[in-house]
């Protein structure tokens, strides 16, 4: 946890590019930023003329779990292999993969090739944001970092608002195949920056080269059935069934194994994958903890918030992207401001605290909202979140580098690679927190004689809250009703306020399950412990760099 001797230090973290290098490579990170965060947003839009186009309506799902399962997997081995190989031939690795990818996904013509080369797109995409994050770390004291953690976090919030915007343009006046093709211009624009302008980023590895192979499969076989297990869970089966028990099972097994491998690895002095010694320390475990803590949370708000605006309230919007522009763009200020603050002080366990609180704050905000509530109430509640969420999780990797100067790759996919297993098991169990709370919230709220008229049968049709969403299926709703003559209509409007009494009480559970985890996350930030960031603005050619950077610029890619 500490860092060692002066000398050794300035060996590790002293910058030695120049402006030039800096700056050029800084735009192509910028640029695969963007090509990264871009896709996550774009493609969502676009899902529903792809299955239509491909007739895959049963395996809409795979298209994205495909690509989480591989991105996700490939995180952590990404970031020890930039240790030991340099960040740059790695980096460029991951955009030419995803570039083909994209490629590949665009020229699909079947419901099974889209899926398959999504994985493969997945693949490259897992190299990204890691790389892109420890790159800044390599190229900036931690002091300095809070000058381009602005940039960085305007990356996320740029494409969070365009994303979805530009992928429901693309989908109307042109090929849903361009959602992918997009990607192209953008993704050559940065290798070719990155390829002739990216300084070398040596290596630190000093000793023997050895690729943990075995690790990988291990890691990769424990992952893949934990993530299929929480994505499957209270959608495909029950979450006691016996499919889903034994998915569990078979992913503890091969984890245990592989923790018990890559401890043997390290006793050994050789190179695992995620060296268990990096939870010995402290900063690190507790920032593990936190930030999948942040995740989990920010995925409930994030998922279900649009949702609720456009059932409850009826707010209308082209696509519900859109609707969490207030909440991004008070995250990119707040992201902005505490980095300033990180440069100009030195210190982050206090801008935790403020930013954690402000977020709980957020969280009380988003419990009162219900029926009766405003649009205004929603983007007060949204804007004061993501106050919070800038302030706050834009900070652990940065941490974390600054604790870890040496293991930066690793300590950084590290702690990405949990991020990403927090908001897999947020998804999975806030999805059936809301449904098991508004199939039992809607029933009740149906008025007796209600029930009295209509067959059960009929009232199941409501079980699933996205009919607020479908004008078609509502459509089809009142049409059957008009058979019950003239009190038809009556029938509907009553059933309708109970669904949306009922994705109120489900969405409530929800806000109440991220304010909860978020106040534990208050807590543990109490046992995070505080090494001051060095590189004063004056005089950080002799101080430590890389860690603090890669830091900043992390931190905004946590949030995203």
């Amino acid at each position: 946890m500490v860092v060692a001797s002066s000398s050794t230090d300035q060996d590790i973290d002293t910058p030695r590019f120049t402006r030039r290098e800096t700056l050029f490579t800084m735009s192509g990170v910028l640029l695969v930023m963007l090509l990264a965060s871009l896709d996550q947003t774009i493609v969502g839009t676009a899902m529903p003329r792809i299955i239509t186009d491909l007739q895959g309506f049963d395996r809409y799902a795979w298209v994205t779990t495909a690509y989480l399962l591989t991105s996700t997997v490939m995180v952590p081995i990404y970031g020890k292999l930039s240790d030991i190989f340099g960040r740059k031939p790695i980096f460029l690795i991951g955009v030419v993969l995803f570039l083909i990818g994209s490629a590949l996904s665009g020229a699909s013509q079947t419901m099974n090739q889209l899926i398959a080369f999504r994985a493969f797109q997945g693949l490259g995409a897992a190299a990204l944001m890691p790389i892109a994050i420890a790159v800044i770390g390599d190229l900036f004291t931690p002091r300095e970092r809070g000058k381009w953690q602005g940039l960085t976090g305007g990356v996320f919030g740029l494409s969070s608002i365009l994303g979805p915007t530009v992928g429901g343009w693309i989908t109307d006046h042109s090929t849903w195949r361009w959602v992918f093709y997009v990607n192209l211009p953008i993704g050559i624009a940065a290798l070719l920056v990155l390829i002739f302008l990216m300084p070398p980023l040596r290596s630190k590895n000093t000793g023997k080269v050895s690729i943990d192979y075995l690790g990988a499969a291990l890691l990769i076989l424990g992952t893949v059935p934990l993530l299929l297990g929480f994505t499957w869970a209270g959608t495909q089966y029950p979450w006691l069934s016996w499919q889903i028990i034994s998915i569990f099972g078979g992913a503890v097994v091969f984890l245990t194994l592989f923790f018990l491998y890559e401890a043997r690895l390290e006793r050994q002095n050789a190179q695992p994958i995620i060296a268990p010694s990096l939870f010995t320390n402290r900063i690190f475990t507790v920032s593990v903890l936190i930030t999948m803590i942040t995740s989990m949370g920010l995925f409930g708000i994030v998922l279900f918030l649009p949702l609720y605006a456009q059932g409850v309230l009826g707010v209308s919007a082209t696509n519900s992207g859109l609707l969490l522009s207030p909440m991004m763009l008070s995250l990119v200020f707040s992201s902005i401001i505490s980095g300033q603050l990180v440069s100009r002080f030195g210190k982050y366990k206090w801008i935790a605290f403020v930013g954690m609180a402000i977020t709980i704050a957020g969280s009380l905000l988003l419990l009162r909202l219900n029926v009766n509530s405003a649009y205004t109430d929603l983007i007060v509640a949204m804007i004061v979140f993501g106050l919070g969420l800038g302030f706050s999780m834009s900070l652990y990797t940065v941490i974390v580098q600054n604790a870890l100067p040496t293991r930066i790759g690793e300590a950084t996919s590290g702690l990405i690679f949990f991020r990403s297993i927090g908001a897999t098991v947020a998804v999975a169990a806030m999805g059936s927190i809301l449904t098991s709370t508004y199939v039992t919230a809607f029933h009740n709220a149906i008025p007796a004689q209600v029930k009295a008229v209509i067959p059960a049968k009929m009232l199941s049709v409501f079980d699933n809250p996205n009919i607020l969403l479908s004008p078609g299926i509502q459509q089809q709703l009142l049409a059957r009703l008009s058979a019950f003559g003239p009190q038809g209509k009556a029938l509907f409007a009553q059933l309708m306020e109970a669904v949306k009494i009922g994705l109120t009480s489900g969405i409530h559970n929800v806000f109440l399950l991220s304010t909860v985890l978020m106040c534990i996350g208050f807590v543990a930030i109490f046992f995070l412990k505080e090494i001051p960031l060095r590189g004063g603005q004056k005089r950080a050619a002799s101080s430590q760099a890389p860690e603090d950077a890669a830091a900043t610029s992390s931190s905004v890619a946590i949030t995203h």
